[in-house]
């Protein structure tokens, strides 16, 4: 009796693990199981990766005037219900300069989903994307960072880079725009990609946190670039590219 006892811990024990390990995997920021994946670039230069995830809403002209008035171009992982829910925004994010990328259509977590799944979610964002005017590659971020098989798989089948974050000020909390500005000019490194949560009322306070978050930086001696410029710095034998300057906010 006591044998069988000890077997079963041990048998949980071992599903315990593989829980954890699982776990650990889906929501890992620097791996997933095939294609290739960035969560930030090794670069000596101060540039930095604004991105923005979910959109757009009905806040997208204020995001597209906060981010001209600071001459920065961003990179928004943009939802394709929400294209559709709000035609023309995704056009005057491009139209300002920034670059799109794929977050999915419906946000849902993209984890023990079958392949028909992954074509469903991804394909009919990126038309809406080139849509709206997006040229060059596209990169896809997840849902919540979480990925598993189907969707690495997806992924690397179709040469797509997926790009992650290693800085996140404003998720599972609800800090004062103060604290984000703070808490990204404390963690970015160079090369770093910032992920941050503008769009819905939850998101007053990131947006109130763009200009102090793009000053701080600044005063560090940080360019601000696109995700496609960033990883162009992978390529670039020193670390040397050269960076666009902003196009100017379209009239509206």
């Amino acid at each position: 009796m006591r044998r069988w006892t000890v077997r079963g811990l041990v048998a949980l024990l071992v599903v315990v693990l593989a829980a954890a390990g699982l776990y650990k995997l889906v929501n890992a920021r620097t791996f997933q199981l095939a294609g290739e994946l960035t969560a930030r670039v090794e670069t000596g230069e101060k540039v930095v990766a604004l991105t923005f995830d979910d959109g757009p809403d009905e806040h997208t002209d204020e995001i597209i005037d906060l981010l001209a008035a600071e001459r920065v171009r961003a990179t928004f992982f943009v939802v394709g219900s929400q294209m559709a829910a709000h035609p023309g925004a995704a056009e005057a994010l491009v139209a300002a300069g920034h670059q799109l990328g794929n977050h999915t259509f419906t946000h849902r977590r993209m984890v023990f989903v079958s392949p028909g799944t992954v074509t469903a979610e991804v394909e009919p964002t990126d038309a809406l994307i080139r849509r709206a005017g997006q040229r060059g590659d596209i990169p896809f971020r997840p849902p919540t960072g979480k990925k598993l098989l189907s969707l690495p798989l997806y992924l690397s089948e179709h040469r797509r880079h997926t790009v992650m974050w290693d800085v996140e000020p404003d998720s599972g909390q609800t800090p004062v725009p103060a604290e984000i500005a703070a808490m990204v000019r404390e963690q970015v490194r160079p090369g770093s990609i910032v992920l941050l949560h503008p769009w819905y009322p939850s998101g007053r306070n990131t947006r109130e946190a763009i200009k102090d978050t793009i000053a701080g930086l600044r005063a560090d001696g940080y360019r601000f670039v696109t995700v496609a410029e960033l990883l162009a710095l992978q390529d670039q034998p020193a670390g040397k590219v050269a960076i666009a300057g902003p196009k100017a906010a379209p009239s509206r």
